[in-house]
């Protein structure tokens, strides 16, 4: 389409010049003057014409943005995108919940309209919010030169207000999804358990060995023979979470995809809770060590912030590890994709989408294995908390 539209553009142009280099083309029985102003306006024509199509195929080639793509998929939203049907999104929205000025303010993302640049204002408990990429604000009175309702300064930062968001996103919706399931697995499996003594089977089947793994490969070296029991419900719970949320964000349609553990927030909370668990748990050798570190006291003033700095840079290190590693398969997948459109050929899509399946099964491991490093080092963390001076 790209090439024809050029061809046109190019036929257009050269038509011009030709009128432009043969007056006589358009002579006619009015006399000279006539065939002039005749001439005249078939050149205006067809220039506007020419600029016309230069415009239209400026437009085709910037309308694909492989960008915004990838960062409106990666990103939270507030409900979900299914398909494009006769230009029309269909979607589902959710329910927006703002804890705002004058209380709380309940009301459903349709009510946007899609409008996701804050040109569509919402009335809800007495007050008027707008939609800017996926953050509510409070609307200005007035619309600024671009429509919007949302004043912006030199570096294109929101100044307007903005409530306490408490909505049920695509995250929260995944979230709530996967401890559905988790749920479901568990009290599936225990509930066979409690009516049976023999070998595990069904779903009992398939998460007794997982269980098995976490607690002989994960807490018990890690831990201690001593401790490791207080602490595998949280490993427990910590492995299948991720794990679940994982799976669920590799389903690339509704009520799925989600980019749940792709998302700082979620892996930040994930850290302060082992953060929490293990600075909780330490006994008196872990915080001697960190307090009084076993070395000259002429290297206290040095070693003690260090160790200080260690405390908060290992669930650091958990919560940008797990992050950088989903976002980066989202990235890449949804990259390989966008290929198609970039070359805007079919010849492409093989090739894109052998890679694409080649990244999918690569991330069905990542998945499993990020799970098992975030549970595996949160348990060695708790195990230098609570390991014994001998």
């Amino acid at each position: 389409m790209m090439r024809i539209n050029s061809f046109r553009t190019f036929l257009l142009l050269a038509a011009t010049l030709l009128l432009s280099a043969s007056p006589s083309f358009a002579q006619d029985h009015h006399g000279e003057h006539a065939t002039e102003d005749t001439t005249h306006h078939q050149q205006e024509g067809l220039l506007h014409d020419a600029e016309e199509e230069a415009h239209e195929l400026a437009a085709e080639e910037e309308a694909f943005n492989a960008t915004d793509v990838i960062m409106h998929h990666i990103a939270d939203a507030h409900g979900f995108h299914i398909i494009d049907w006769h230009g029309h999104p269909l979607s589902m929205p959710l329910p927006v919940i703002l804890w705002t000025n004058n209380g709380l303010a309940v009301f459903s993302s349709s009510k946007f309209h899609h409008d996701t640049e804050g040109h569509h204002v919402v009335e809800a408990a007495g007050q008027r919010f707008v939609n800017l990429h996926e953050k509510i604000y409070y609307a200005s009175d007035v619309a600024n030169a671009h429509g919007s309702f949302v004043e912006m300064d030199e570096d294109h930062h929101a100044l307007n207000a903005a409530p306490i968001d408490i909505s049920i996103t695509k995250n929260v919706f995944s979230m709530f999804l996967s401890i559905a399931f988790i749920f479901w697995i568990f009290l599936t499996a225990a509930k066979f358990y409690k009516k049976n003594t023999g070998a595990p089977k069904g779903i009992a089947k398939f998460v007794e060995p997982l269980v098995v793994f976490v607690r002989d490969d994960i807490a018990r070296p890690n831990i201690g023979e001593k401790d490791y029991k207080r602490y595998m419900p949280y490993l427990l719970t910590l492995f299948f979470f991720i794990w679940m949320n994982n799976l669920i964000g590799l389903i690339p349609f509704f009520p799925f995809s989600a980019n749940f553990t792709g998302n700082i927030s979620v892996t930040f909370a994930l850290s302060v809770i082992t953060l929490l668990v293990t600075n909780f748990s330490g006994k008196k050798y872990y915080w001697k060590h960190i307090l009084m570190p076993p070395v000259p006291v002429a290297l206290w003033p040095i070693m003690i912030p260090v160790e200080l700095i260690g405390i908060i840079s290992k669930p650091f290190a958990l919560m940008v590890r797990l992050f950088a590693n989903i976002t980066a398969g989202h990235i890449i997948i949804l990259s390989l994709v966008s290929l198609i459109f970039i070359f805007d050929t079919v010849l492409i899509s093989p090739v894109s989408v052998a890679f694409v399946l080649f990244m999918n099964v690569l991330e069905l491991l990542v998945a499993a294995l990020q799970a098992y490093i975030f549970t595996l080092l949160t348990a060695l963390f708790i195990g230098m908390a609570v390991e014994e001076h001998h």
